[in-house]
């Protein structure tokens, strides 16, 4: 009889430890069986004790039963043995104490001994078992849950794997029809029909790559000059931005990271900026170091729209937009920056006031071994939002 209903999924499940091999190599039922011929053996000595010195049979009775709880609070043997043992435990003490009150070395009472200590142990079998079924539960609810998200993220990269090529076809026939289309109204219907397409694209890339950030192989890590990078992703957006692309203060700070995975998250901080800002409106980046936290963070700073306060906790959700989507974003582009973040041992955050702006910081830890340079400064006029 079990002593708690999940006891018997506790005895049907397969032993899982970290513990080392010459630890769970003394485990029951496996061989050899040493702690319990240890065991067996110092009983038997404390047994022949309680027979042979009447007067002194409550130390050896005692250091039966205390040996026998903390064996099994050490090992948690299965019920069936268990029930075995304690068996075969009251048996013998309780004849050893019966012999005693049978000489007239000890009262009567003495036999109540018996089942009070039988209580104690069987009362810390209940507890044992009763832990060993949570964490039981535990364990097949985190492997169900590991199993839902690679689950998951198979089908994320399925899905826009499979996605990625019809759309690159029907695109690429869009823009032959967009060159053959001489009609105003089917020009701009084409284009309708090519912007999409390309909306379907970057998409099905962002999934992808957000499926893929889970992965062990999803980086390729190497030194990246973050004030190099700054400048270079800056040069790359002027001539779709212009002048209004500004860079703040940038630290010489030289991090491990996959370089390609860091541009694409830093070009979905710039074109999110861009999607929420007027032609007159700042956008500037910067490269802060936090010596203090061995940490460095790029910060995109923008002076648009901003985002309503009861929507901060949602933007960064797959397909989560500030405007209803009115802006014509993808919705995947602030996830895909946390998922490259948390890849890299990071995290996002955002600070905004609506209608005044927002400010997007992605932070990256520094070894130590790399260090934190001295700060290279104002690349150009501070503004409003250098820090």
């Amino acid at each position: 009889m079990s002593l708690n209903p999940g006891a018997a999924a506790v005895e049907a499940a397969p032993a899982t430890s970290s513990a080392p091999a010459w630890l769970l190599a003394l485990r029951w039922p496996f061989r050899p069986l040493a702690l319990d011929v240890i065991w067996g053996a110092f009983s038997a000595v404390n047994l022949i004790a309680i027979y042979w010195f009447a007067n002194w049979e409550t130390i050896p009775f005692h250091f039966i039963w205390i040996s026998l709880t903390l064996l099994y609070g050490f090992r948690s043997w299965p019920t069936v043995p268990t029930m075995w043992i304690l068996g075969a435990v009251m048996l013998t003490t309780g004849f050893g104490i019966g012999l005693d009150v049978w000489r007239g070395s000890e009262p009567r009472e003495e036999l109540t001994e018996v089942p009070l200590m039988a209580a104690v142990f069987v009362a810390t079998v209940w507890h044992s078992q009763r832990k060993l079924a949570a964490e039981h539960s535990v364990r097949l609810i985190g492997e169900q849950n590991a199993r839902l998200l690679t689950d998951q993220r198979q089908f994320l990269q399925d899905a826009a794997h499979q996605l990625r090529t019809p759309i690159t076809i029907a695109l690429g026939h869009a823009e032959l029809l967009a060159t053959d289309l001489a009609g105003e109204q089917q020009g701009e219907d084409i284009g309708v029909v090519i912007g999409e397409l390309s909306r379907l694209r970057r998409i099905s890339d962002r999934l992808l790559l957000i499926a893929a950030a889970g992965d062990p192989a999803f980086l390729h890590a190497e030194n990246v000059q973050l004030d190099q990078l700054i400048t270079d992703h800056v040069r790359r957006w002027r001539p779709t931005i212009g002048k209004r692309l500004r860079t703040g203060t940038l630290d010489n700070v030289t991090v491990r990271a996959d370089r390609e995975r860091l541009g694409l998250a830093l070009d979905a901080l710039i074109e999110n900026a861009v999607l929420h800002t007027g032609s007159d409106e700042d956008i500037r980046l910067s490269v802060i170091r936090d010596s203090r936290r061995m940490s460095v963070a790029i910060v995109v700073a923008d002076g648009g729209s901003g985002i309503p306060a009861d929507q901060l906790p949602l933007i960064f959700d797959r397909f989560g937009t500030s405007d209803g989507g009115r802006s014509g974003g993808t919705g995947l582009g602030l996830p895909l920056v946390r998922a490259v973040a948390h890849a890299h041992g990071g995290d996002v955050a955002v600070r905004s006031t609506h209608g005044a702006g927002s400010e997007f910081e992605l932070t990256l830890p520094v070894p130590v071994r790399l260090g934190l340079s001295a700060g290279s400064g104002d690349q150009e006029d501070q503004g409003s939002f250098g820090r």
